[in-house]
Formats: structure tokens, C-alpha cells, sequence
């Protein structure tokens, strides 16, 4: 999965050449459908180490700037599904949707490469857990940085990374066991589209 966003990467630098610059000012509105990689570096919980598998699925961002190169974000996706492994023995699935609202600064370098930093708030909500175990939703900041690659004045590629922190109570039985400390890394890359 990494060579495939790495590819779309260069591929999208590739674009970018020739391209006019994009830039965003006040009332500006965009539109992204891509697709994101969540990676869980592991956590801690369900009574021992707590390994939660990747997954890919489609995204969809919406940002309007309310002012000049400052943007508020919202980021969707379908829901994410994970293996839960404890112990190297798998426990089965959980569900979970984490909505992110962002506040980015793109910073004007007139060109066709516009880079971005961002931080904001996350909201998880798990379902669908292993029988007998119950995972809290959890509330999270969250921190965001990549770049568009303009293909035209209303269109460009994005690159990006997010760090999530989601921490959640575990429950076997209705009785705490630990606290999940998922806190992913999610790799994404999207069509933009500014209207």
C-alpha cells in the first residue's frame, strides 16, 4: 500500500508541471475524494499487547476558507475495519468511522505546489467489536501536513498525512480491562476539486 501512495505521489508531482498555480482565497470551497491508509503503530489494552491491523478505504474532505489560505476542514470516510490480534492469536474485527474536523493553513508560494499544515479534533466511534468486548468512542486531537500538486486553476492532487490519537476504554464483560492507545498514522492521497 505504501508503493501504490508513493506512486500517486510522484505521479501527481508529474502532473504538476506545466500546471498554473492553485491558490485559495476567502470563500473558496473544495471538494476531495481519495483514499486513505489507517496504520496503527499497536496499542495497549484487552490485557495484553494490543496489535490493530491497517486498512484502506475511499475518503471525502470538504474545506471552506474562511479567510485567505485558511481552510476548515471536515474529513469522512466509509468505515474502517481492523483485525484485533492480542498476543499474536487474532480476536476478531472491530468498525469504526473517526470524523476529523481540521482548521489548515496553506501557505501562498504563487506556484504550482502549495503546501499545508493543519490541527484539529477527531471523534471515533467503534462498533462492531469481537463478542464480550466493548470499545469506548473516543475524542482525540488531531495534527495534518501535505501538499497539493495543481493539474489546473480548479483542480490538484493531494498528498497527505495525519496523525490521529485515539484512546479508548476496553471492556470483557462490562469490566474494564485497559485503555486502547491506537493513535494512527493515516496516508491519503486525493483528487481536489475547487469550486
Amino acid at each position: 500500500m505504501k508503493k501504490t501512495l508513493l506512486a500517486a505521489s510522484a505521479a501527481a508531482m508529474a502532473l504538476a508541471i506545466g500546471a498554473p498555480a492553485y491558490a485559495q482565497s476567502k470563500g473558496d470551497m473544495t471538494l476531495g475524494l481519495g483514499i486513505g491508509w489507517v496504520n496503527p503503530p499497536g496499542a495497549d489494552g484487552m490485557g495484553g499487547a494490543l496489535d490493530v491491523k491497517e486498512d484502506v478505504r475511499p475518503t471525502l474532505t470538504f474545506e471552506y476558507f474562511i479567510a485567505d489560505n485558511i481552510g476548515l476542514e471536515i474529513l469522512a470516510a466509509t468505515p474502517f475495519e481492523h483485525e484485533l490480534v492480542v498476543g499474536g492469536s487474532s480476536i476478531g474485527t472491530t468498525k469504526h468511522l473517526p470524523p476529523t474536523i481540521s482548521v489548515n493553513y496553506h501557505f501562498p508560494t504563487g506556484g504550482k505546489v502549495t503546501p499545508f499544515v493543519g490541527a484539529g479534533v477527531n471523534f471515533t466511534h467503534f462498533w462492531d467489536e469481537p463478542t464480550g468486548i466493548s470499545i469506548d468512542d473516543s475524542w482525540g486531537f488531531a495534527l495534518h501536513a501535505g501538499a497539493d500538486f495543481a493539474i489546473s486553476d480548479s483542480a490538484a492532487i493531494r498528498a497527505d498525512i495525519r496523525y490521529i490519537q485515539i484512546e479508548s476504554d476496553v471492556f470483557s464483560g462490562g469490566t474494564k480491562i485497559g485503555t486502547a492507545e491506537i493513535n494512527p498514522v493515516v496516508l491519503g492521497v486525493s483528487y481536489i476539486m475547487k469550486f
